[in-house]
């Protein structure tokens, strides 16, 4: 049974001090996430330490922009519109909380390669997303 994907209205994200770098890269097509720059480490969700080695030595790095589906479901039920949930890792080795869009979302795998697209909030806001490669 395909399950085709469909535009749907995707609430704005609650902004935290800080988060505006992340929202500005995405509103220019780009991935960023934080990189320690003592342990060298990668980390999403975005905060102003590192959750590794506790450094507040950490800056934005432009992502690959790539990962694999680590984990998904797909929601149908008290939604008006099918969608994919989904957790992702990317290449840097960050695994976050996502959407898979543009494809039939039965289609969705476990360990499928996918690359980062943006979808908008319905305040204009670029949301991170995934479609499969």
């Amino acid at each position: 049974m395909a399950t085709p994907y469909r535009e749907r209205t995707i609430t704005d994200p609650q902004m935290n001090t800080g988060d505006e770098p992340y929202f500005e890269a995405a509103a220019q097509g780009r991935l960023v996430l934080k990189q320690c720059g003592d342990c060298g480490e990668y980390h999403h969700y975005p905060r102003s330490f590192c959750p590794f080695c506790q450094s507040e030595n950490v800056s934005w790095r432009d992502a690959k922009g790539t990962g694999t589906v680590y984990s998904y479901s797909i929601m149908r039920r008290g939604t008006p519109v099918p969608f994919c949930i989904a957790y992702v890792t990317l290449a840097e080795g960050v695994t976050m909380v996502t959407n898979i869009v543009d494809c039939d979302l039965d289609s969705v795998r476990v360990g499928q390669p996918v690359k980062v697209t943006f979808k908008k909030s319905e305040g204009g806001i670029s949301m991170p997303m995934f479609t499969p490669i």
